[in-house]
């Protein structure tokens, strides 16, 4: 369903410029481990139980305590919530593991790492698993974090102009993906991730949307 807002047309074809900049639009690879960030969209859990379910690895892991999104709307951790839409799908409990403690996609991927050492399992290749807009800076982290490990993203396949839900609205999207667009721009420096080629066309876009007053999600202190 296809969520309408009164916004301006050149607002909604900058976002969709940003958009298309953030994912990568990668192939699926069969690989050890998915890697499933947490956030506040439920369908990227859906999604990733389905990856599961048609074979595409053999181990499952949900990643996401509460974040900013997500800690006055679910009294349970993502990962906790993410794994309950994979029980409803047909994922046994004993096939899933859970960590509950990150709070951002750097401690996704380092927590995780933990997780994975404590069971004792030293995956080689991970598909990591987040929303839309949030490709390539998960993938840009995860090179950072965990440099040795081979690793491709993806995300529901779903449109930018599909993507906006009752819950999830157009303006809130595009909040988000200005201020994760100024993360792509700032984090290398801090050490959060590698360094991203960036388009004139891209940039234009970001300044156009924060001169629009698109700014709730900007960084405003080093970290996430």
């Amino acid at each position: 369903m296809v969520i309408k807002a009164n916004l301006p047309d050149q607002v909604l074809q900058n976002a969709q410029i940003l958009w298309d900049y953030l994912r990568l639009d990668q192939p699926l690879h069969k690989t050890d481990c998915l890697l499933v960030m947490g956030s506040h969209d439920l369908r990227v859990g859906q999604y990733a139980a389905n990856l599961f379910l048609q074979g595409w690895s053999p181990l499952l892991v949900f990643s996401g305590g509460q974040g900013e999104l997500t800690q006055n709307l679910w009294n349970q951790s993502e990962a906790g919530m993410f794994s309950w839409e994979a029980l409803k799908l047909g994922v046994a409990a004993r096939d899933m593991l859970l960590e509950t403690h990150s709070t951002n996609t750097g401690e996704n991927i380092t927590f995780t790492c933990q997780l994975l050492q404590e069971k004792g399992l030293d995956p080689a290749s991970f598909t990591l698993v987040h929303k839309p807009y949030m490709e390539r800076r998960a993938l840009a982290t995860f090179q950072k974090v965990w440099p040795k490990k081979q690793a491709w993203v993806t995300s529901p396949p779903i449109p930018f102009e599909e993507y906006p839900t009752g819950g999830i609205p157009l303006e809130s999207v595009i909040n988000i993906m200005v201020g994760d667009f100024q993360r792509i721009l700032d984090y290398p420096d801090l050490g959060f991730q590698v360094q991203q080629e960036v388009p004139d066309e891209a940039m234009l876009a970001y300044y156009f949307l924060l001169e629009r007053g698109f700014d709730q999600h900007l960084l405003r202190m080093a970290g996430e």
